[in-house]
C-alpha cells in the first residue's frame, strides 16, 4: 500500500498567475573549445561504475511531538462474595466459608482437583528450586572505571528562577521526584516570584507530574515512607504544612503561624511511628518542634538548641540539618549554624539531658548530616570546605575527612547501597563522589554537573540514581556507572576496620593530647609558684611580663635551631653533591650521637610512635 499525502493550498495564496507563450531559441553563451586542453582529454578504458539493484531511497528526520501520560487512579472493590456477606467482617467470612466447605461440590470438586495436583506437589518437594548451585564460586568483578551519566534535565517552569532547596524520592521506586523551590536570599524574592513546587515523573522532563501550592516557599519536602501519597513540606515563614496528593494541589492542613517556626524551616523528618502520622522539624530560629498531621494546631513537643542544657531559648543554637535513623528511634541529630553538631535524645527525664553530646570540627554552618546505613555509629557532615566521618564515640575530633576544597561544600550524603561511598556537591558546580576503600586523598569521580552552584543532592533507594538541584532550579538526574552502586567483594569487613582502626587512633591520640595539657599545666603551675616565691611582693604586672618575655625567648630559641639544621641539612647535601660519600656528614654524626643517647634521631625534635597506629 502506498502512502499518500495531498498538499491542499488555497488558489489566492499562490500569487499572480503565470502566462506562457511560445518563442524562438536565444543564444546567450557561446563557449569556444580549447585545444590545449583537449589534447591533456585522456579517455577511461575500461570504465567501472557500481550499481545497486534496489531503488534508491532518501532519508529524513523529523521531531514529532512527545506523548503525555496521565495517571489516574480507580476504586474497586473485592469481588466473589455475596451481597449479604460483608468481607471487612472476619465473623461473616468464616462462617461462609465453613457453609462452603460442607457443600458437596465443594468437597468434589477439591478431591479431583488434589489427585491432579498431588504429582506436582511431590516433584516440587524432590527438587530443592531455591537451591544455588554456583554459591562458592566468587565472579569476575569487572574493574570499570567510575562514571555518571545524565539522563534528565528537569528545570523551574517559572520565568523568575528560584533555588532547587530540597528533594524527595518517591518510596514505591524510581518514578517520581518531589522538588522544593525557594529562593533563600534574604528579601531576594519579587512579589512576582511563584511560589509552587511539584513533583516530576523522572520520564518526562517537559511538564510537573503535579503542582503543589503552599502559603510561603517551600524550604524543604519529604514523602511519607510508610504513605506514598503524602507529603510535609517546610516553608520559608517556619509553618509545616502536608499534602495528600488524592486531595489536589492545596495543603490538607497547615500549623498555625504562632505555633510554628520564626525562622525558615531548614528540614523537616518522619518519625517512625506505628501510626505513620508522626513527624518532626528544625529551624534556624534554634528550636526543634514535633508534630502529628492528625492534630496541626499545636507541636507536640519542644527542644530548644541550647549548647549550655538549660532550654534557655535566648542562648539557643540555629538549626541548619537534621539527621534521624529509624533503627534509633529516640535518637536524633542537629547540625548547628555555628558549626556544631549536637547528638540529642528524645525520652531524656530532664531538659538537660536532652542534649547528650556536642561535636565541635566546622568553620561555618552544618549543611548536611547522615549515619552511615551500614554503621549507624559512624556519621557524615558536611560544612565549609570540609566533609568530615565522625564516631559517636568520639567528640573532640572526626575520625576521617576530605581535602581542603577551593570552593564551599553546599550538601553530602552516603550511598544507601554501599557503605564506603558518599557524595559531595560544591558551590562550583561540581559533583564529587568518594570511595574510601579506593581513595582516602581525593575523590574517586569528579563530575561537572553544572555551570552554577549546585544546592542539594538526594540518592534513590537503590543507589543507582542521584538528582542534584542548583542555584537556578535545574535538576539533573544522573545515572552511576555498576561499580558505584554495587557491593563490592568483602566490603563491609573493610568499611568496618577502617572505622574501628580510624577510631582507636583517635583516641590514642585525644589520650596523648590530654596527658601533654596536663603536664603543661601542672608545670605551669609549679613555674608560678616559684615566680611568686622569687618574687613576692612584685604587681601582677611584672609577671605577666615576664611570661611574655619567657615565651618570645622560647620562640626565638627555637627559630635559632631551625636555621642551624636547616644550614647542617644544606652543608650534607652539597658534600653528597661532591661524592663525598665515606665521609659522615654533621646530620648523621649528631644522630648517631642521639641514637647512643636514646634521644629522637630526627632533627626537628623527633615524634614517637604509638601503640595503636595504623
Amino acid at each position: 500500500m502506498e502512502i499518500q499525502y495531498v498538499y491542499t493550498k488555497k488558489r489566492s495564496e499562490f500569487g499572480r498567475q503565470c502566462n506562457f507563450s511560445d518563442r524562438p531559441a536565444e543564444l546567450h553563451v557561446d563557449i569556444a573549445p580549447n585545444p590545449s586542453i583537449a589534447q591533456e582529454y585522456i579517455e577511461r578504458n575500461p570504465v567501472d561504475i557500481g550499481i545497486q539493484c534496489v531503488q534508491e531511497m532518501s532519508e529524513h528526520e523529523i521531531n514529532t511531538e512527545r506523548f503525555e501520560t496521565g495517571s489516574r487512579g480507580i476504586n474497586h472493590t473485592e469481588g466473589g462474595w455475596p451481597k449479604d456477606v460483608n468481607p471487612a467482617e472476619v465473623e461473616q467470612v468464616s462462617r461462609y466459608r465453613k457453609k462452603v466447605e460442607k457443600d458437596e461440590m465443594y468437597i468434589n470438586t477439591i478431591q479431583q482437583l488434589g489427585s491432579i495436583m498431588e504429582s506436582r506437589i511431590k516433584q516440587n518437594n524432590a527438587i530443592d528450586i531455591y537451591e544455588e548451585y554456583f554459591e562458592d564460586i566468587e565472579g569476575d568483578l569487572v574493574d570499570e572505571t567510575p562514571s555518571a551519566k545524565t539522563i534528565n534535565v528537569f528545570r523551574d517552569p517559572n520565568e523568575i528562577k528560584r533555588t532547587a532547596t530540597h528533594m524527595s524520592w518517591f518510596p514505591d521506586g524510581p518514578k517520581k521526584l518531589a522538588v522544593a523551590y525557594c529562593n533563600l536570599e534574604f528579601q531576594g524574592s519579587t512579589p512576582d516570584t511563584s511560589m509552587e513546587s511539584y513533583i516530576w515523573d523522572v520520564e518526562n522532563p517537559n511538564k510537573p507530574e503535579m503542582v503543589l501550592k503552599p502559603v510561603s516557599p517551600l524550604v524543604c519536602l519529604e514523602y511519607n515512607p510508610k504513605d506514598s501519597h503524602i507529603l510535609l513540606g517546610g516553608c520559608y515563614n517556619g509553618q509545616i504544612a502536608y499534602w495528600d496528593t488524592r486531595k489536589g494541589s492545596q495543603p490538607v492542613e497547615i500549623s498555625p503561624i504562632e505555633q510554628s517556626h520564626r525562622d525558615p524551616a531548614y528540614k523537616t523528618i518522619w518519625i517512625q511511628s506505628k501510626t505513620g502520622t508522626e513527624c518532626f522539624s528544625a529551624s534556624s530560629d534554634g528550636q526543634v518542634l514535633w508534630w502529628d498531621i492528625r492534630k496541626m494546631g499545636e507541636p507536640t513537643e519542644k527542644l530548644y538548641l541550647d549548647p549550655t542544657k538549660k532550654q534557655d531559648p535566648t542562648k539557643a543554637m540555629g538549626a541548619m540539618s537534621l539527621e534521624y535513623e529509624p533503627t534509633m528511634p529516640t535518637k536524633f541529630m542537629v547540625g548547628c549554624e555555628q558549626g556544631t553538631i549536637m547528638s540529642c535524645n528524645r525520652k531524656a527525664k530532664t531538659p538537660a539531658e536532652k542534649i547528650v553530646a556536642q561535636y565541635n570540627g566546622h568553620l561555618g554552618p552544618v549543611y548536611s548530616l547522615q549515619r552511615n546505613p551500614f554503621f549507624p555509629k559512624n556519621f557524615l557532615s558536611v560544612g565549609d570546605w570540609k566533609a568530615r566521618i565522625w564516631s559517636e564515640d568520639i567528640r573532640e575530633s572526626s575520625i576521617m575527612w576530605t581535602k581542603q576544597y577551593q570552593s564551599y561544600l553546599t550538601d553530602g550524603c552516603w550511598s544507601p547501597v554501599r557503605p564506603s561511598v558518599f557524595f559531595i556537591t560544591k558551590m562550583d558546580g561540581t559533583l564529587d563522589v568518594w570511595d574510601i576503600i579506593f581513595k582516602q586523598n581525593d575523590p574517586t569521580l569528579s563530575l561537572q554537573v553544572c555551570d552554577e552552584p549546585l544546592h542539594s543532592i538526594r540518592v534513590q533507594e537503590q543507589g543507582r540514581l542521584v538528582s542534584c538541584g542548583s542555584h537556578s532550579g535545574t535538576t539533573t538526574l544522573l545515572e552511576l556507572s555498576d561499580s558505584l552502586y554495587s557491593l563490592q567483594r568483602n566490603e563491609k569487613n573493610l568499611v568496618t576496620a577502617m572505622f574501628e582502626r580510624e577510631t582507636r587512633r583517635e583516641k590514642i591520640l585525644d589520650a596523648r593530647h590530654r596527658e601533654m595539657k596536663l603536664k603543661e599545666r601542672s608545670k605551669s603551675s609549679a613555674d608560678k609558684d616559684k615566680d611568686e616565691g622569687e618574687t613576692k611582693g612584685e604587681g601582677e604586672e611584672y609577671n605577666e611580663e615576664d611570661l611574655y618575655t619567657k615565651a618570645e625567648k622560647e620562640f626565638y630559641k627555637i627559630i635559632e635551631e631551625e636555621k642551624k639544621l636547616h644550614e647542617r641539612r644544606q652543608a650534607t647535601k652539597d658534600d653528597m653533591d661532591k661524592g663525598d660519600k665515606g665521609k659522615q656528614s654533621p646530620i648523621q654524626e649528631e644522630e648517631g650521637e642521639e641514637k647512643a643517647n636514646g634521644q629522637p634521631t630526627n632533627g626537628s625534635g623527633g615524634s614517637q610512635k604509638y601503640e595503636g597506629y595504623p
